[in-house]
């Protein structure tokens, strides 16, 4: 699992067909001091409906996403898992 800042969403005109409807974010992983980056933005899959500026846990486990999205054969490497709290 990652902590990541969602930094906005990606469009695609041509998707994997186990991708219809499913919203495609940019996430800037982050390290667990919760300001430094953790590497190069990636995209990942989300059914939560986070948005830009919320924070998120990711998971690349390709169990959680077959049990998620209810598919076998996907090209889904990250996927939202669930929205993280705020703590301030």
């Amino acid at each position: 699992m990652q902590a990541a800042l969602v930094l906005g969403n990606a469009t695609s005109t041509v998707k994997h067909p186990s991708l219809e409807n499913l919203k495609l974010l940019v996430c800037q992983p982050m390290a667990s001091d919760g300001v430094t980056h953790d590497g190069p933005p990636l995209l990942a899959v989300d059914h939560l409906g986070a948005g830009a500026g919320e924070r998120v846990m990711l998971t690349s486990d390709g169990g959680a996403v077959k049990e998620i999205f209810g598919v076998e054969n996907s090209p889904i490497r990250w996927a939202v898992l669930g929205l993280l709290d705020r703590t301030e």
